[in-house]
């Protein structure tokens, strides 16, 4: 391997999620669901095993966050109908301070992961794309030093 080479790795990770965003004047209005498909990418130098990361290593980082929204309501706290709803029914759900978009999901996905991969000296890049459907994405990306 050449000296200084950067390497990328991906895994990715699958949940079942409702939202809503009231302000849209389409479809996305309604309560409605998606099944998200999220890869987790990172760049950086090989560590003295070879590797960027262990993907098992990702994995542990990751899977508590796609538990914690898989089966869930993401619901924006200003959604307060929506949330009175969900605690009378007692659903499972995660309040969060931001509009339910593609975007916004992204990068708070991101920084969860930025947080938890903070002792990983070797790393360049992390990024976060996110599917709402097959056909859509939104990806977030931070450079986090090397």
């Amino acid at each position: 391997m050449m000296k200084n080479t950067i390497m990328e790795i991906a895994k990715e990770f699958c949940w079942e999620m409702g939202h809503r965003l009231p302000f849209h004047e389409g479809g996305c209005r309604n309560v409605h669901g998606h099944s998200y498909r999220m890869r987790v990418v990172v760049t950086g130098q090989l560590d003295e095993n070879g590797m960027v990361i262990d993907y098992f290593d990702i994995r542990a980082i990751v899977d508590p966050i796609v538990e914690q929204v898989d089966h869930a309501f993401l619901c924006d706290e200003s959604d307060s109908e929506m949330l009175a709803f969900l605690e009378a029914h007692n659903m499972k759900r995660v309040v969060v301070s931001f509009p339910s978009t593609a975007e916004n999901i992204a990068g708070w996905m991101l920084r969860q992961v930025v947080e938890r991969l903070k002792e990983y000296q070797n790393l360049e890049t992390i990024a976060v794309r996110l599917h709402e459907t097959d056909r859509t994405y939104a990806e977030a990306k931070v450079e986090v030093g090397g």
